[in-house]
């Protein structure tokens, strides 16, 4: 499997990085670099999830961004050879296709076409991170909750993933006992089901109806952006 924003390069521009990819695998819950870490490599997703977590007072942490074979990990938190402002975890095991900082930042440097590449990913990275904050602040759990598992759906490549309560409850920054709750609610309603550390999407067309705006606005800016966009596996 590609990585998308790879992909999508010009031929000349894959070729100033492709000779200095290696993969790595990531397993669920491995921390790629914490906040404050010089972050020495760029992460491409090739399947699998990252999301991007917003550090908080004692010890609490929530997701602020998702980012699966669409996009890239490493280079978005802040200026090249710069420090992370964020913390980067696997929320569903992968791997991706990694390339060296300074190798990633001399093609940058040689090509104006990648530098505009990578401008509209982090554009469209921003938006998501600003519509997610909104959409915490303003919108019911049940909305949200469908609207963070479309967005895993469509970068996990597969209608069943692993997660747990208290991954759900972490990522949203809830309570478990609530994620249960709002959890058997949509249940009920056959859009999801559930097992003993596993969520498996059954009706995508009728959790989309479920979620908040934010999804689609989520959607929207990227196919404006003309930034690839992943697509749920059915």
């Amino acid at each position: 499997m590609d990585n998308l924003w790879i992909a999508a390069l010009d031929p000349e521009d894959r070729r100033r990085i492709e000779p200095h990819l290696h993969e790595k695998p990531f397993a669920q819950g491995q921390l790629l670099y914490d906040a404050g870490e010089a972050v020495d490599e760029v992460w491409f997703p090739l399947n699998g999830v990252v999301s991007l977590m917003t550090l908080l007072p004692e010890d609490k942490m929530v997701e602020t961004a998702a980012i699966g074979r669409e996009g890239l990990v490493g280079v978005t938190c802040g200026p090249l050879n710069a420090r992370a402002s964020s913390r980067a975890i696997a929320q569903i095991e992968g791997s991706a296709a990694c390339c060296p900082s300074d190798v990633f930042s001399d093609a940058l440097a040689k090509s104006e076409s990648m530098r505009t590449a990578l401008s509209k990913f982090t554009e469209s990275l921003f938006a998501q991170i600003q519509q997610t904050a909104a959409c915490n602040a303003q919108h019911k759990l049940d909305e949200r909750l469908a609207r963070w598992l479309l967005t895993l759906h469509d970068r996990a490549g597969s209608d069943r993933f692993d997660l747990t309560q208290s991954d759900i409850a972490g990522m949203l920054g809830v309570r478990r006992a609530t994620v249960s709750e709002v959890g058997s609610e949509l249940e009920g309603r056959h859009l999801i089901r559930r097992g003993r550390g596993w969520v498996e999407v059954l009706d995508r067309k009728a959790l989309e109806s479920a979620s908040c705006g934010c999804y689609g606005v989520m959607r929207g800016v990227m196919k404006d952006l003309g930034v690839p966009r992943p697509t749920a596996a059915h």
